[in-house]
């Protein structure tokens, strides 16, 4: 038998799509992006994550002023309800990526540790 692991990877693709964690994703994302004051946060949110994590990196320091400019406004996407359900529902389809990467890589990782 030949095993075609992008089909796989297809199948698992689709899959992902219809799992519950993926559509409470969307639904939480269309709640934000419906709200106005919501998406203007939730954009400022993700594009000063962005930035501090493009500036690490490219091994730049990140000053104090950016360090409290970021806490400020994490601290007012936390107050936004509609948010916070966004960032959970985000939380929790990353953990399932990361169990299902370990899965995957479970073959690999069995290889290797048998060599030591």
């Amino acid at each position: 038998m030949n095993t075609n692991l992008y089909d796989f990877a297809y199948d698992l693709e689709k899959a992902m799509r219809n799992s519950n964690e993926f559509k409470h994703l969307k639904e939480m994302y269309r709640s934000v992006t419906d709200d106005n004051e919501a998406n203007r946060m939730f954009g400022e949110f993700r594009d000063i994550q962005m930035q501090l994590q493009q500036k690490q990196l490219e091994g730049r320091d990140i000053s104090e002023e950016e360090v409290m400019h970021a806490q400020e406004i994490a601290n007012r996407v936390q107050q936004n309800e509609k948010v916070t359900r966004l960032m959970e529902a985000e939380q929790q389809m990353s953990m399932t990526i990361t169990e299902l990467n370990k899965i995957i890589m479970k073959p690999l990782d069995e290889l290797y540790s048998s060599m030591s």
